[in-house]
């Protein structure tokens, strides 16, 4: 079986895919890791790593958000770059309602300005995760880790930033897809052990 980006279906690069860690993958920042693209242009990408939670809670940080942020109650590591920052990604009641302080990436998910007031957006949200950091790179780089086998590129689903099992994620996304991509759930991270 050719394992090779090329020998697959190909999802071209966008807001609103996901970036799943081939065990090729050499950067220890995302070795295992699923990655949701949230902007594309010209000069580069960025997104959130969605399954890195740290031991830090979200109340000690960001405390008015504490009750609407899903389980576990933890900031996550959203990526390497800009650690001192933080982002939200929210899942709306209805994908037409985005409110001030939305910008709408896929469905009913959003990224969420945490500035915003929290009486604004609370009846309006199901979903809440907080990220410290982001993934970010720079025209061409993206695309050159894809084409060297580090990336599965892949659909997302607006709920994968919620998932409670969030350990599981590389694996359930990979399991959902068509052909010979849903094979790679099972690939041992060492193919030498199969």
């Amino acid at each position: 079986m050719d394992l090779r980006p090329g020998s697959m279906p190909v999802t071209p690069v966008a807001a609103g895919v996901l970036l799943v860690a081939q065990p090729e993958m050499d950067d220890p920042n995302f070795a295992d890791t699923v990655v949701l693209v949230l902007d594309v242009d010209d000069e580069g990408a960025l997104g959130v790593v969605l399954n890195q939670p740290s031991p830090l809670m979200v109340a000690t940080v960001f405390e008015q958000w504490r009750d609407l942020v899903d389980e576990p109650e933890v900031l996550f590591r959203g990526g390497p770059v800009g650690t001192d920052g933080a982002l939200a990604l929210v899942l709306l009641r209805d994908s037409g309602a985005a409110p001030a302080g939305v910008r709408p990436v896929l469905g009913p998910l959003g990224v969420l300005d945490l500035d915003s007031p929290v009486e604004t957006v609370e009846e309006l949200v199901v979903g809440l995760r907080i990220f410290a950091g982001y993934a970010g790179w720079g025209a061409g780089q993206l695309e050159s880790e894809i084409e060297a086998g580090a990336w599965y590129v892949v659909p997302a689903d607006p709920h994968d930033p919620f998932v409670p099992h969030i350990a599981d994620l590389p694996r359930a996304v990979l399991r959902r897809q068509p052909g010979e991509l849903a094979w790679h759930s099972t690939r041992p991270v060492d193919p030498e052990l199969n």
